[in-house]
């Protein structure tokens, strides 16, 4: 008799933060697809990502880098000073190069074109040690 393997973890809660529809729709659509993971609020710009953020207290934030007013470098400091544990993976239209990630406290950085799944994921683990 097999036994299918049941997760009794709850799904990771995510925040999508991104000024452009089809970026936030995008990520969104691909959170939705991944196992274990589900959106639980999103976000246009960082001042609202750090309201969202403090209302609900997501385990992991997908921020985009160029947000109006507060960037998503800034937002990501101002939600991991919060100290709630909260993972912030950075997300660009833009190489890793040419974006100053310094002192933003971000997990993981990943390019807008090559999220995915498997992206997702590996972000995740490496984040908590667990891969």
């Amino acid at each position: 008799m097999e036994v299918a393997a049941v997760s009794q973890e709850p799904d990771v809660r995510v925040l999508v933060v991104d000024d452009q529809e089809p970026y936030l729709r995008a990520m969104r659509a691909v959170v939705d697809a991944t196992n274990g993971f589900t959106v639980v609020g999103t976000a246009a710009t960082g001042q609202e990502s750090l309201d969202v953020a403090r209302d609900l207290v997501p385990e992991l934030v997908l921020m985009d880098v160029n947000l109006p007013g507060i960037d998503g470098i800034e937002a990501s400091r101002r939600i991991l000073s919060e100290g709630t544990g909260t993972v912030v993976v950075l997300l660009s239209t833009y190489d890793r190069d040419d974006v100053d990630l310094a002192g933003s406290g971000a997990a993981a950085y990943v390019p807008k074109g090559a999220f995915g799944p498997d992206r997702l994921i590996e972000a995740w683990t490496s984040a908590h040690g667990d891969g």
